[in-house]
């Protein structure tokens, strides 16, 4: 049984995720311990308890300590299914979390998978549900993945209600070089036109809120050269809250809305954020590079970064427990190239 210490590297809900992930894919047990040691409520969240219970439906796993609160799990896994699932994260837990978590089984599960999945799509420390439709799956389809998603409803913190529709066809997934300077739905094209796109969205409140969040995103992001097609969507729905989504090929960036925070900050936040990224030459944004890193490591492939986060070395230190792969870290040129390089 593969032995885990989720109290290092970065310490919280990640090294979790990955690590019953890749179980479920190889076969190998697992028992985390010590998770989320340094947090503020140590332990699984409630959140991290779902993606658990939901994975071990899903490749007929045994599990112990699946439980909020739990410092110790242990994960036994079985055979992967596909098949149709409802999954109700409860409040405002981030679907984009539990479907970073379920992805790598689903994609070797026996049939196709349809999750309809319940929670936040829009809150803080997960990427927004934008980002991971528009930037992750397109990059994620270069590794020969058939992923599609369908935002039904929109929910915020804290009350939730968001909802989302996964479609996952089971694939042989192959290596993925980044080499170009973006993704467009599996295929790497070169964006010669420096065009943006993106989303303004805002719920229960003035439909002026979406507005003046796109048009400070634009306006900065056309102060740097860049042009932006930004939708907007003024909302009624069970929860309030409001933010936006840019993004360009493999790179992307999101802000929400706060209390007492002008809707001019949060545009402007998002469109500064990809500016520094669209400003590099790297391949991928600095989040997008640790989110790819199982898939790296199961299927091969490199690709560019302007820095290395702390979530991307606790991946690599997490997928190093399961599979062969090992992930490099190369500087170059003032980027950081992180490369799959298979063992003999």
């Amino acid at each position: 049984m593969i032995e885990i210490d989720g109290s290092l590297g970065e310490g919280g809900g990640q090294i979790v995720r990955t690590a019953v992930a890749l179980s479920a894919v190889t076969g190998k047990p697992v028992r985390i311990t010590r998770i989320r040691q340094g947090r503020s409520k140590p332990g699984l969240a409630a959140q991290h308890a779902r993606a658990i219970t939901t994975l071990a439906a899903i490749c007929d796993a045994r599990t112990s300590g699946a439980t909020p609160g739990s410092s110790e799990i242990v994960f036994t896994p079985g055979e992967i299914r596909g098949g149709r699932h409802r999954v109700e994260i409860g409040t405002a837990g981030s679907v984009t979390l539990l479907m970073q978590c379920l992805l790598p089984a689903l994609l070797r599960a026996d049939t196709p998978s349809s999750l309809q999945i319940l929670g936040g799509t829009d809150v803080q420390w997960s990427p927004a549900v934008d980002y991971f439709k528009n930037v992750f799956l397109p990059a994620l389809s270069s590794f020969g993945a058939r992923v599609s998603l369908d935002v039904l409803q929109r929910g915020y913190y804290p009350r939730g209600l968001g909802e989302v529709l996964l479609e996952v066809e089971p694939a042989k997934l192959k290596a993925s070089h980044l080499k170009s300077m973006a993704c467009d739905t599996g295929q790497i094209i070169q964006n010669i036109q420096n065009t943006v796109q993106g989303v303004s969205h805002c719920s229960n409140l003035a439909e002026r809120v979406a507005a003046r969040q796109a048009d400070s995103a634009a306006e900065a992001l056309q102060q740097a050269g860049f042009s932006a097609q930004i939708s907007r969507e003024a909302l009624r729905l069970p929860s309030l809250g409001s933010g936006i989504t840019l993004w360009s090929g493999c790179k992307g960036a999101s802000s929400l809305g706060e209390r007492g925070l002008p809707a001019e900050k949060v545009g402007r936040r998002a469109a500064e954020e990809l500016i520094m990224e669209l400003k590099s030459p790297a391949r991928v944004d600095v989040h997008l590079a640790d989110q790819l890193i199982p898939y790296l490591a199961l299927a091969g492939g490199c690709y560019t970064v302007r820095e290395i986060s702390l979530h991307a070395r606790t991946n690599i230190w997490t997928v190093g427990h399961f599979l062969d792969a090992k992930i490099e870290i190369k500087e170059e040129n003032g980027l950081f190239r992180i490369e799959s390089v298979q063992q003999d």
